[in-house]
């Protein structure tokens, strides 16, 4: 679908093909094959999503990809890692025992071990001291995205005045069951000055889900991404990820039964942009925008 001088833009990718960018054994090598695989399956630029994790992975896994990024010289595809907490209220499928407090300085203690190779960054939006950990966020490069929380209007409205552009997986991270007139869903459709990132793989929204969130975003504000993980290509059965018994459907769906939530996703952008393709209402240029250009923008590449 993308012209073949280009491919997609992936801003949450948490691993590929047997790798897993959170895990205590991740080595260069296997991350390198891991961004191989990505490339080849299509994604042009992707950014590496570490999830909720303690300060010693982060203090490990961070500074490696970065160096393994710097040495391959793939600054370009790999510009930076999409930290996913652990600054969260709703934690989805992460472990909540990791989960730290969503201030300024736990941005900064992030930044700092991340050897200034944080991109992005998942903050929720509803905890006392976001405004301000959003505003570090920027102040240090990082780009705020605001979501894996039970925020409202006010709490969303709040993180787009302290510059946060981003939505973290709209419709998904968040309970089964939400208020019903608000709730992290309608408040973010209702703040315009934020981009929703969707997980467009078939099984985190419905249809006609995605066809209610363009009519309010439009193609202009809304990025697609995976949220691949390292289950991307196994067989269906019964596996462990980040701590949740995750069941892998023959139809794609990854789920944990205990939780009852999704446990991210095994698709490629590739896969997702098809899925998406499917639905038969975006032109070739919104497909293009929505899988590429929103995303290089948002990054500040050309």
């Amino acid at each position: 679908m993308c012209n073949e001088k280009s491919g997609w833009v992936d801003l949450q990718v948490n691993g590929h093909c047997g790798v897993d960018f959170s895990a205590p054994d991740l080595t260069e090598s296997d991350f390198l094959r891991a961004a191989d695989e990505l490339f080849a399956a299509g994604t042009e630029v992707f950014l590496p999503t570490l999830v909720t994790r303690d300060a010693a992975l982060y203090r490990c896994n961070l500074p490696l990809i970065r160096r393994a990024v710097e040495k391959h010289r793939l600054e370009r595809q790999i510009p930076g890692v999409h930290l996913e907490g652990p600054m969260i209220t709703a934690p989805g499928a992460h472990d909540s025992s990791l989960i730290l407090e969503c201030t300024p300085e736990n941005v900064h203690f992030c930044h700092h071990i991340g050897e200034g190779f944080i991109r992005m960054m998942t903050l929720a939006a509803d905890a006392p001291h976001s405004a301000e950990a959003i505003a570090e966020a920027k102040k240090l490069g990082i780009i705020p995205s605001v979501g894996h929380h039970l925020a409202g209007y006010d709490a969303v409205r709040r993180a787009a005045d302290a510059g946060a552009p981003l939505l973290t997986h709209l419709g998904n991270a968040c309970p089964n069951q939400i208020g019903r007139h608000e709730n992290p869903i309608f408040a973010g459709l209702a703040e315009s000055r934020m981009t929703a990132m969707i997980i467009a793989d078939g099984h985190h929204l419905p249809g006609e889900l995605v066809r209610l969130f363009f009519r309010v975003k439009g193609a202009d504000g809304i990025i697609v991404t995976s949220d691949a993980c390292s289950l991307c290509g196994n067989a269906p059965g019964e596996y462990r990820l980040w701590g949740n018994r995750a069941v892998l459907e023959s139809c794609g769906r990854l789920y944990n039964p205990d939780r009852q939530c999704l446990v991210a996703s095994v698709a490629t952008m590739e896969m997702c942009m098809r899925y998406l393709r499917s639905l038969d209402f975006l032109s070739e240029s919104e497909l293009l925008k929505v899988g590429r250009t929103n995303a290089l923008k948002l990054l500040n590449l050309q």
